[in-house]
């Protein structure tokens, strides 16, 4: 079954046949592209990996700041402790401006 396609696809000699090269360089071509499209579908699935692990680790970051959080609300956890711990792990403006906290001034 397989010849029969394959040589259907390949040029042919005066007997109909093609050469042995022919067909070399035929499966070689066909081997070439089954392994970019195996490439292809690795690549897709390391992606879906990556972004269901930063899906997990955010879902992670999230319930541990509202266990936190809730702690400091019902006065289980002291709010100069959390601001304390936040101000010095946040370095980026936004961040702690979420949190009143002052820019951080580089040293000079």
């Amino acid at each position: 079954m397989i010849r029969g396609n394959m040589q259907s696809k390949l040029p042919m000699d005066r007997e109909g046949m093609a050469t042995i090269e022919e067909r070399i360089a035929h499966l070689e071509a066909k081997l070439k592209q089954e392994k970019a499209k195996k490439q292809q579908v690795d690549a897709r699935k390391r992606l879906a990996e990556s972004k269901a692990k930063r899906t997990i680790d955010t879902r992670r970051k999230i319930l541990v700041g509202a266990a936190i959080l809730a702690r400091v609300e019902h006065g289980e956890w002291p709010r100069d402790k959390l601001i304390e711990m936040l101000n010095a792990a946040l370095t980026r403006a936004d961040d702690r401006a979420l949190f009143g906290l002052n820019e951080i001034v580089a040293d000079q």
